[in-house]
């Protein structure tokens, strides 16, 4: 019975690390020790956890980090007076890593001062929208200010309009500067007369039929021989398709344009460099027609905006200036993005009969969720993302389209999910 105390005391016993804040389960292994039983293990309090002498296991969540000494008492079953000892073993429990995060408020008595989280519902055109904005870990720890930005208005004649934008870290006044962007750019649309032309020249372009088919009283499609004066008729068409086209871009590239001239002058008013203000910016002007929802959209950097059809079918509605380096975004204070031939490419014109949502992130979000551009089209990509959303999830926190009366919370909560070596400021807004 000696031999198979100290036996048992000398054996080395793997025990594994626990995690702090997470479920922790561990059995002993007594197959090489069939006559030694386990009564109890001291200090195990000491980090939450607690001992099954029925089954001989560790189990619990432990509270907090620590490193210590447990001692395991046992005695041998062959001994009558049940005599126990102690064995002594190391134990571990690794801190979360959310807990290494110091979480510093930003000075109130600082220039452009900003609140760290932002949270916003309300409804969008005949949905709901919901959005929220997060100070990332790494300007928390440094109790520097969120540098993200968003606004929401419903402007005149039925259309809404939302807006993300994302400051440059690197900037000394980014958070001012995407909080700038994102407001002139709601004021550069919020013109009666202007939306009511936009209306008409959208529902020109996307309703414009081509006079080689006509329909039928019973609504069928039927072909007919196409003539000279057809050629002319469809050329016409064409034409007046282009026409409302240059006018629908021309409108955006205007307030674009103004917005870029501004900042410059909104840097020179208050005495600050222009690239102290750099900011990505993505937007979308809605409106819902008869024929559809229509969705013009323009994006400046690596924010995405996508649309997931009722059907499940994806679309990404602008393209990301991405690259291998962190050099390649490009922001609105940046000249040289008005004087590139893909300038026009950054302006999109799309109707959906309907759609199941629309979202617009920043690469706080898009960067840990999807990586890589590629996954921005990819169905699966975004099943994997709703199913998270929906509380598939570490911190099994779901946030209820259905039952909304708490979205906006339900969402920043959510938005604090662990990701390693992101920690980026997070913004997302989503029309549903």
């Amino acid at each position: 019975m000696k031999r198979d105390s100290e036996e048992f005391i000398e054996a080395h016993f793997p025990i594994p690390n626990a995690n702090a804040k997470k479920e922790y389960n561990f059995t002993f292994d007594l197959s090489l020790f069939p006559a030694i039983k386990i009564k109890e293990i001291k200090n195990l309090d000491l980090v939450g956890l607690q001992f099954d002498d029925e089954k001989s296991c560790i189990y619990g969540v432990p509270s907090v980090a620590n490193t210590i000494d447990i001692h395991i008492v046992f005695f041998n079953k062959n001994d009558e007076n049940l005599l126990t000892d102690t064995k002594v073993v190391p134990f571990i429990v690794n801190a979360d890593p959310k807990d290494l995060w110091l979480d510093k408020p930003s000075p109130t008595d600082s220039r452009f001062y900003k609140d760290e989280i932002l949270n916003y519902k309300s409804s969008f055109l005949d949905k709901k929208i919901v959005v929220s904005s997060k100070r990332g870990r790494s300007h928390a720890h440094n109790g520097t200010f969120r540098d993200d930005d968003f606004l929401v208005k419903a402007l005149p004649d039925d259309w809404s309009i939302v807006t993300v934008a994302d400051g440059a870290g690197s900037a000394k006044y980014a958070r001012a500067g995407s909080k700038y962007a994102c407001n002139h750019i709601i004021e550069s649309f919020d013109k009666e007369e202007v939306l009511q032309e936009l209306s008409q020249k959208v529902t020109q372009y996307f309703t414009s039929e081509s006079s080689e088919s006509i329909e039928n009283d019973k609504g069928e499609t039927e072909s007919k021989d196409v003539s000279f004066e057809d050629e002319v008729i469809s050329s016409d068409v064409e034409d007046l398709k282009i026409k409302n086209k240059s006018f629908i871009i021309n409108l955006l590239y205007k307030n674009v344009k103004e917005l870029h001239d501004s900042l410059s002058k909104y840097a020179e008013s208050e005495e600050i460099l222009l690239r102290d203000l750099h900011t990505t910016l993505i937007f979308t002007l809605v409106k819902k027609f008869s024929f559809g929802y229509v969705i013009l959209s323009f994006g400046v950097g690596d924010c995405p905006i996508n649309v997931i059809n009722k059907d499940g079918s994806v679309h990404l509605l602008n393209f990301l200036d991405v690259g291998e380096s962190s050099g390649a975004t490009r922001f609105m204070t940046m000249p040289e993005i008005f004087n590139r031939p893909d300038m026009v490419n950054r302006f999109g014109l799309n109707c959906f009969e309907d759609f199941s949502k629309l979202f617009l992130m920043t690469d706080g979000i898009y960067d840990p969720k999807f990586v890589v551009e590629s996954k921005l089209e990819n169905v699966e990509s975004w099943k994997n993302f709703l199913r998270d959303l929906d509380g598939e999830n570490d911190d099994e926190i779901k946030v209820n389209f259905d039952d909304d009366t708490n979205i906006e919370n339900q969402l920043s909560d959510w938005m604090d999910f662990w990701s390693k070596g992101n920690h980026d400021d997070r913004t997302l807004a989503i029309i549903y």
